[in-house]
C-alpha cells in the first residue's frame, strides 16, 4: 500500500484538463489501487487522478455499500435531468470544507474499466452527485467553481486556516481531519 500525497486547493495541476486513460496494463492497477488507499484513508468516497497529481481522466470510489470499489476511466457524462437538487459537497483537496452545490439529479455516464471494458449507466442521488464532482476533476472544475462568490470565499477562508499560505499538499492522516465524512 502507498499513500499518495494529496493535492490541494491552489494547485495548478488540478485546474488542468486530464488526458485520456490508454494504457490498462500493470501501471493503471498500480495507481488505482493507490489511489482507492489514499482515498479510503483520508475518509472519502471519491478521488480523481488529478488529485493525486496525475493529469489522466481517472476516478476511484467505495461507497463502503457493499459494492466494493469502483473505477472509471475517461468519463463522459450526459443526458442530465431537468430536476436539480442542492446538497453540501466535500472534497479531498479542500479538507473539511462543506459548500452547497446545485447539480441535476440525474446523469448518465459511459466509462471504461481498468480493462478498458466499455459502459453507460444513467444515476441518481448520490452516485449522480458522485459521477459530476470526480467528472468536474477529471475537466479540471472545481466543485467551489459552480458555488456563489460568497459560498467561494468562505470555504477558501477556511482552507487558509487548516493549511499554510503556500501549502500545495497534504499526507491523509484518517478521519482525524474531518468533523463529519468527506462526500468526494
Amino acid at each position: 500500500m502507498t499513500i499518495l500525497p494529496i493535492r490541494l486547493f491552489g494547485d495548478p495541476v488540478l485546474k488542468e484538463k486530464g488526458q485520456p486513460v490508454t494504457d490498462f496494463g500493470a501501471n493503471l492497477q498500480l495507481l488505482v489501487d493507490n489511489m482507492v488507499d489514499t482515498m479510503l484513508l483520508g475518509n472519502g468516497v471519491g478521488l480523481a487522478a488529478a488529485q493525486v497529481g496525475v493529469q489522466l481522466r481517472l476516478f476511484v470510489y467505495d461507497l463502503e455499500d457493499g459494492t466494493g470499489r469502483h473505477v472509471v476511466c475517461n468519463p463522459e457524462l450526459s443526458e442530465f435531468s431537468e430536476e436539480t437538487v442542492v446538497i453540501e459537497e466535500g472534497c479531498l483537496s479542500l479538507p473539511g470544507v462543506y459548500v452547497g452545490i446545485e447539480r441535476p439529479q440525474l446523469v448518465t455516464c459511459s466509462w471504461q474499466d481498468e480493462h478498458g471494458d466499455s459502459y453507460t449507466a444513467s444515476y441518481d442521488g448520490l452516485l449522480s452527485r458522485l459521477h459530476q464532482h470526480e467528472t468536474d476533476h477529471c475537466d479540471g472544475i472545481w466543485h467551489i467553481d459552480r458555488a456563489g462568490r460568497e459560498q467561494r470565499k468562505k470555504a477558501l477562508r477556511a482552507l487558509r486556516q487548516r493549511f499554510p499560505i503556500g501549502e500545495t499538499s497534504y499526507m491523509p492522516e484518517g478521519d482525524k481531519m474531518y468533523e463529519h465524512p468527506v462526500i468526494f
